[in-house]
């Protein structure tokens, strides 16, 4: 396998949706198709700070990175979050999290970002296992109030 990493452009939208869909049935959220637009629409917005890379191999996608940066209280420069990281599960096992989490380094490390934070579901194992390889979770919980 030789894996392509790029940022989403206008002609990924098939290929997006399709892994998109595949991430929404993983964790069993459905979100109405204008959540899926709109967030598609910041993808591909230059203006916008979302971002997705989309991990291809031979063409095929096999999974995506959206991420956004944003200033930090903590340190003089900015940090990035993964927001969203899917990997198609019949792509799963062979590297392809890990490329987009390295892709994701390497970017941040290039614009002078300062730090790289996502979170999971706690009894997410086998993601948990590819992220702790990477360094350990903080200790830090996670609230979220709907507004």
């Amino acid at each position: 396998m030789t894996l392509t990493i790029a940022t989403a452009t206008a002609a990924d939208e098939t290929a997006f949706r399709r892994l998109w869909q595949g991430f929404l049935a993983y964790y069993n959220q459905p979100v109405p198709e204008s959540t899926t637009a709109a967030t598609w629409a910041r993808i591909i917005d230059p203006t916008h700070r979302m971002t997705c890379r989309l991990a291809f191999d031979d063409g095929q996608a096999l999974g995506f990175a959206i991420h956004h940066h944003h200033c930090s209280s903590w340190v003089p420069g900015d940090d990035v979050y993964l927001e969203d990281l899917f990997v198609d599960a019949a792509a799963r096992g062979r590297g392809v999290g890990r490329a987009l989490i390295n892709d994701l380094i390497a970017i941040g490390r290039q614009n002078g970002w300062h730090r790289l934070y996502w979170n999971t579901n706690h009894d997410n194992a086998t993601a948990r296992r590819l992220y702790d390889s990477f360094c350990q979770d903080d200790g830090h919980i996670r609230y979220r109030l709907t507004l």
